[in-house]
């Protein structure tokens, strides 16, 4: 395993690596700032990750962090949960508020399917326990940069989506419901859009876990359950109801029959 050299906190290296030929790659795969309060964890994520390909910046707590958010500008965060101070929750919370979207990949050594959801409702984009396995985490991360790529595709293709009285505004990050603008989080902005994308069409919870997530949760289906149960007390409290749990199938947005 390669170690990384010692340096000071809040740092940045460009990344480097070699290819498999054994050429070197100069230009980096993403920016990627790493938040974690432990050194050892911190300079090994940092120097696997500048091996796989990366560009690396380092933070060892919350404020550090926001504010290599706004002078380093990564492309995804890789954030520990529980650090002293302002934990990584407070972190994704501080940046939703000052409209940064920057994906998130947590860190922490809870395991509990709340403390996931809490996570995910922030903003959060993918859940990594510790002990982790560093393939693991990279696979997940380029797993994340993909679906946040196709997102983009996606807005730039159709920046905006109607059903019946909502709309869904990609440039401007906005939902608003029979004229009254609704706040969702990153993560229940994605499950509206994949609805609304796919209205009339009853989605399994699979195919949500996979287009939302973009893998599978190790089978915990009922971060789905909660994800629909949040966009219902928000967008779905008027007559006529346009979100449906189709039981056994799966969960569809669409008007009822007869309307």
């Amino acid at each position: 395993m390669t170690t990384a050299p010692a340096r000071p906190t809040g740092g940045t290296v460009a990344g480097t690596s070699q290819s498999p030929g054994g050429t070197t790659r100069t230009t980096p795969e993403a920016r990627l700032l790493v938040v974690d309060d432990e050194p050892n964890i911190r300079e090994l994520l940092s120097a696997s990750l500048r091996y796989a390909g990366f560009e690396v910046a380092t933070a060892a707590d919350g404020q550090q962090a926001l504010a290599l958010a706004d002078s380093f500008r990564p492309d995804l965060l890789v954030l520990d949960v529980m650090m002293p101070g302002m934990d990584g929750f407070g972190v994704v919370r501080r940046l939703r508020q000052n409209g940064r979207h920057t994906p998130v990949l947590f860190l922490t050594a809870r395991d509990a399917a709340e403390d996931k959801v809490s996570g995910l409702t922030l903003g959060g984009d993918d859940y990594v326990t510790k002990p982790f396995s560093l393939d693991e985490v990279i696979a997940r991360i380029r797993a994340v940069l993909r679906r946040t790529a196709g997102a983009q595709q996606a807005a730039a293709e159709a920046p905006r989506l109607t059903f019946a009285d909502i709309e869904l505004d990609e440039e401007s990050h906005e939902v608003i419901k029979a004229g009254t603008l609704i706040s969702l989080s990153p993560t229940e902005f994605k499950l509206l859009r994949y609805l609304m994308a796919n209205a009339g069409r009853v989605l399994s919870k699979a195919q949500i876990l996979d287009h939302v997530w973009n893998y599978d949760f190790n089978g915990e289906a009922n971060v789905v359950e909660s994800y629909i149960s949040y966009l219902r007390r928000k967008i779905d409290t008027t007559e006529p109801r346009l979100l449906h749990t189709i039981r056994g199938v799966g969960y569809t947005l669409r008007l009822p029959r007869g309307t």
